[in-house]
């Protein structure tokens, strides 16, 4: 067993106590994520079908990228995303750079959090928060130590503490130490405070990276450990 399920729990077992929302406040924090979610879904209704058919026409199928993803107690979950990329690969059939793959709907999508609408289905599901730390890939599961953990302890969110400080310009060691802090002083106040905090960024559009792959290593490649 890894280092990230001694501490978190493997998959199905119970995530570290005494930390994050608990009791009374983590089912007020459900009931709001559970209404906003809906009522938000409800009203970007018609925003997400256009975008998604423009997705169709320009970059044909599929609509969705679907991806696995760490969540709650390091149990796997599949992150909806509309897609803004397209599968573009070189002549040895590796997929080309984010930016090379990058279409000017995609980056619109991308600048104005339109292509994260699609989460909100993972946030009624049980599956995701609006907001707590952001999912990460479980090949990176084994990459975290020491207060890095708690993040497992809350489910992940669409937006979280991390992403308002400093988006993608953020390092690995900041996001997980930003996590972290979010999840050791969670409350209710703190969580308006994130939301109110990305609709002012999502309206300034900023943040945003063309390709983040190309500003930072993977969390795995920086950490030296090899991937499964």
């Amino acid at each position: 067993m890894n280092r990230a399920a001694d501490a978190a729990g493997a998959p199905g077992t119970a995530a570290p106590s005494g930390v994050g929302p608990a009791g009374l406040p983590a089912a007020v924090k459900r009931l709001v994520d559970v209404m906003l979610a809906g009522l938000v879904f409800v009203l970007a209704g018609p925003i997400l079908l256009v975008a998604a058919g423009l997705v169709r026409v320009r970059m044909g199928a599929p609509v969705l990228f679907v991806q696995e993803r760490t969540g709650r107690s390091m149990r796997h979950f599949r992150l909806l995303k509309l897609r803004t990329m397209t599968d573009a690969r070189d002549a040895q059939g590796r997929l080309l750079p984010d930016r090379d793959r990058a279409r000017p709907l995609g980056g619109f999508l991308r600048r104005y959090s339109i292509d994260e609408l699609p989460q909100l289905i993972n946030v009624l599901r049980g599956e995701m928060s609006l907001i707590g730390p952001r999912p990460l890939l479980p090949r990176y599961d084994s990459c975290y130590a020491g207060p890095e953990l708690l993040r497992f302890a809350v489910r992940p969110g669409i937006t979280g503490l991390a992403q308002v400080t400093g988006r993608n310009a953020a390092s690995w060691n900041d996001r997980l130490a930003l996590d972290a802090r979010y999840v050791a002083q969670w409350s209710l106040w703190l969580d308006a405070r994130i939301a109110l905090r990305t609709v002012g960024r999502v309206f300034a559009s900023s943040g945003v990276s063309a390709d983040p792959a190309g500003d930072m290593l993977d969390l795995d490649e920086e950490r030296g450990m090899s991937r499964p």
